[in-house]
């Protein structure tokens, strides 16, 4: 069993490995799923993925966490913090991608509040972004649920990016 790294009421978020393959290829292969997202991705992508999140742990201390109910073990999906580029300097983005059948549920604000958490109290980060495809309503909800303001729009990934912010004394 991977190592847990944060603990919520309902969920564990653990370490990624390469055997989460499989069950992230249920959000990667879902075409509603990955709609704010180039593209789907096959199973060499999501093997590449893996990778560049193990890197991250390496790097950074940080990166997606597999999360997981903590009654039945069961995978909803990713979520945690990655580095992005923001005006020229790196900063950290709590992000999170769920499993559809998982939708709806308030795992993902469940997980990013503890991740936010996580962020500012364990890695002493002065500022969280996440980065919000403009019709992307649901994960907009989440951000300001877990306390996050729109700062500003930005263009990235050739679109229009919402930069949605926090700090520890200001959500």
């Amino acid at each position: 069993m991977a190592s847990v790294i944060i603990t919520t009421e309902r969920l564990n978020l653990r370490l990624m490995t390469v055997q989460d393959a499989g069950n992230l290829l249920q959000i990667f292969s879902d075409p509603i799923a990955m709609h704010y997202y180039p593209s789907t991705m096959d199973e060499a992508a999501t093997i590449g993925w893996i990778r560049r999140t193990l890197d991250n742990y390496d790097t950074y201390g940080v990166g997606f966490w597999v999360v997981e109910e903590k009654a039945s073990g069961r995978f909803l999906g990713q979520c945690g913090m990655i580095p992005q580029e923001l005006d020229g300097s790196p900063i950290m983005e709590i992000a999170y991608l769920l499993v559809r059948r998982e939708w709806g549920q308030g795992y993902a604000t469940e997980a990013a509040m503890a991740v936010k958490q996580y962020g500012f109290e364990t890695m002493g980060y002065p500022k969280l972004v996440s980065l919000i495809d403009r019709h992307n309503t649901p994960s907009i909800r989440v951000a300001e649920r877990v306390g996050m303001q729109h700062e500003r729009t930005i263009t990235k990934w050739g679109k229009p990016v919402l930069v949605y912010t926090a700090s520890p004394r200001h959500g």
